[in-house]
């Protein structure tokens, strides 16, 4: 899967007082630094289960946040 926008989880994030840690962890992740990564724009894809754990945690569709890459 591909962020769409890490403007837009970035700021659902501050709306929803949600840390970079809290995410990564609803993701499945271990550590928080792949989501930081993700906020910064030096990475765009990632599975598509921690996809819909991200965006389930923020309460917005998959879609909304992620594009489905198929290649």
């Amino acid at each position: 899967m591909l962020l769409k926008d890490r403007k837009q989880l970035a700021k659902l994030m501050v709306i929803q007082n949600v840390s970079a840690r809290q995410l990564a962890r609803a993701a499945g992740w271990k550590s928080h630094s792949y989501m930081n990564r993700l906020l910064a724009g030096e990475v765009r894809n990632l599975a598509p289960e921690p996809a819909l754990r991200i965006a389930n945690h923020l309460g917005v569709g998959v879609d909304d946040l992620f594009i489905v890459r198929v290649s």
